[in-house]
Parts: C-alpha cells; structure tokens; sequence
C-alpha cells in the first residue's frame, strides 16, 4: 500500500499543479479582458506565437499589424507603441500560460504513462483531459477571431464557452485527483447515502453553473458598468429596460439591463441555496472532512457575494472583478468537493446503528 500511495502521490502532485496554472490562466485571462489586452495579438501561431517580438524594429511591425484590426481603428486610434506593448504582454502573458499549461500536462503524462503508474481507466481519463486542453486553446482563438471582424468586441457566447470550457476542465481535473486521494483515507464502516442533502448539493451547482454563465455574459456586454447600486438598479427594483428587447427572449441573452438583473438574483439564489446546503447538512452526522467541505463552501460563498456587490457598485474595478472572478472557481472546487464527499464517501454506518438509510 506504501509503495502504490508513493507512486500515485507524485500523480497527485503534478495534477494539482495542472489545477493551480488552469486557476491562474483563468484570472489572467479575466484581467486580459478587464484591461482590453485580449484583441492586442490578432494572429495565432502555436509554435513561434512563444517568441515575443525581440527588437523595436519586431514591435512596430506587430504594431502595424494590429493597426489594421478594427480595436485600433475604431477605439485605440493615436495608441502609442508603449501602450500598445502594454496590452499586448497582458493577452501574451495569458496565451503563455496556455502553452505552459499543455507542457505541465504532456511531459508528466507521458513519464508517466511509459512507467506504468496509470490504470487503464486513469488513461482514458488522461487522454481525454488532454484532448479538452487542446480543445480549450481552439476556442480561445474561436473567440477572439470574433472581435477582429467588424466590431472590436469578443461574442460574449463564444467567451461564456471558453471560460466555462477552463473551469469544467478545472473541476474535472479536481475530481480526478479526489478520487486518488480517497483511496488512501482511513478505513471506515460500510456507509449509507444522506440523498437529500446529495440532492441539495447538486441543484446549487447546476444554479452555480447557469450563475457562471451569466457571469462571463455579464462581463462580454461589459452590463456590469450600468446600474452600479444594490440591492436596486437605480432606485428601482427592476430598472425599465429590463425585458425591453423584442422578441421577448432575446433578453435573456443580448439585453444589458436583463443580464444584470438575473446575475444579480441569481448570486443571491447561489448565497441562498448555501446556507439551506450548510444549514441542512450541518445538522446531520457527518464525516469529518464533510462537514469541513459545508463550512469552507459557506465561507466561500459569502465572500464571492460580497465580492460581487463590491464589483457592481464601484463600476468594476479590475482589482474586485478579478477576485470576484477567481472566487468563482474556488466556489466551483468546494461545491464539487462537497458533492464528491457526499457521493463517495456519505455518512457512517456507525451513526446509524439501526441499519436504516439517511433521508431517504
């Protein structure tokens, strides 16, 4: 057992640091986008895209390159090169950590692989963790070509895609590794399932996944910078133009004023749902590291809401909406570990002697 758990515990290791450098390519990309870096390189290339220009001669040719794109022409026109190297190491930096991030995966995976420290199921799951970090990359070029037509703006449908591409990737990643992890826990009794509670849990993260889309709406439409207060949007509980658009859906998805609205009272429902979550869960009986997952989702939560209004109400600071946004993948990684320890690992049978399932 010794020696499995010592081979296993340097997988642990490197997918962790897969998990750590996803983390913080998603809050490099959100302040990429915060401080519109993301349209500064308009050519994708993989291979030499790693090679910054090298000589002020490279950067004014990369300059004028950009200059023909519609951001300069229609928003950065008069730019001056030191601004312009400004941006772009923002949207370099972020597509570095990118590749950097394929490296950190490939290299250990095929170590690994050719040492035989994979089952064949951690091999599919491998394989298809490194298809989707390819996939990701395809996406965020997918996405930024959608701001170098006509209008210098990213699709917000094809930026929701990439983020929520990042953090599924994130969460998959982070299962893998509890799973490992679960394996070398200390010895219990046979144990029975809390459903209900498992059940709780997982309407939170499908209302958190639905939050996090409207999220990355939110910030595409740039919607966060109107109606800066809260709990009411300028004096009104529902502002005017919430629902304006015709037809009546389109709303939901292209209106401002809407996408606000129900990323405000869905952060709410998210908050809500936690603390029905931490209040019901925290009465029952409980593994220890359960009951430690219920606490640190609730703390998170809290923070992420505050961090939220904080964002709104001081028009978006890049400081707030960058942490607002990394809060948003630490709520992601404690709901899944709270689902993750509910369905492995749900309640001991010592604390039910009778025999009987919990909350069924």
């Amino acid at each position: 057992m010794e020696s499995k758990l010592g081979r296993e515990r340097a997988v642990v290791i490197w997918l962790l640091a897969v998990c750590l450098t996803i983390f913080a390519m998603i809050v490099v990309g959100g302040v990429t986008r915060l401080t519109h870096s993301g349209l500064s390189m308009v050519e994708w290339q993989p291979i030499l895209g790693i090679i910054p220009p090298l000589s002020e001669v490279e950067w004014q040719v990369t300059f004028d390159v950009y200059k023909q794109y519609p951001e300069y022409q229609t928003v950065n026109r008069g730019m001056t090169l030191a601004a312009f190297k400004s941006i772009f190491y923002w949207e370099y930096g972020h597509r570095v950590l990118g590749r950097l991030i394929g490296l950190i995966f490939f290299l250990p995976f095929v170590i690994f692989f050719m040492q035989q420290r994979f089952d064949a199921g951690m091999k599919i799951k491998m394989t298809v963790a490194f298809v989707l970090g390819g996939l990701q990359g395809l996406l965020g070029w997918y996405m930024v070509k959608s701001g170098l037509v006509d209008e210098p703006r990213v699709s917000h449908y094809r930026l929701a895609a990439h983020l929520g591409f990042a953090l599924f990737l994130l969460a998959y990643l982070f299962w893998i590794v509890l799973g490992i992890i679960s394996r070398y826990l200390p010895p219990m009794q046979r144990l029975v399932k809390s459903v209900a509670l498992t059940r709780l849990v997982w309407l939170l993260m499908i209302v958190l996944i639905v939050q996090i889309v409207y999220g990355a709406f939110t910030a595409g439409l740039k919607a966060g910078f109107g109606y800066n207060t809260f709990p009411l949007m300028n004096d009104q509980w529902i502002a005017d133009a919430v629902g304006m658009m015709t037809p009546l859906w389109l709303n939901l998805f292209e209106s401002n004023a809407t996408v606000q609205f129900i990323h405000r009272w869905l952060g709410i429902g998210v908050t809500l749902l936690a603390i029905g979550v931490w209040t019901y869960g925290i009465n029952k009986q409980l593994l220890t590291r359960q009951r430690w997952g219920l606490h640190v989702l609730l703390g998170v939560v809290l923070i992420q809401f505050g961090l939220g209004v904080g964002t709104l109400i001081y028009t978006v600071p890049i400081s707030l909406a960058s942490l607002h946004q990394a809060g948003a993948c630490l709520l992601l990684l404690a709901t899944v570990y709270v689902i993750f320890s509910l369905e492995t690992t749900d309640n001991l049978q010592a604390s039910n002697p009778g025999n009987q399932p919990i909350d069924r």
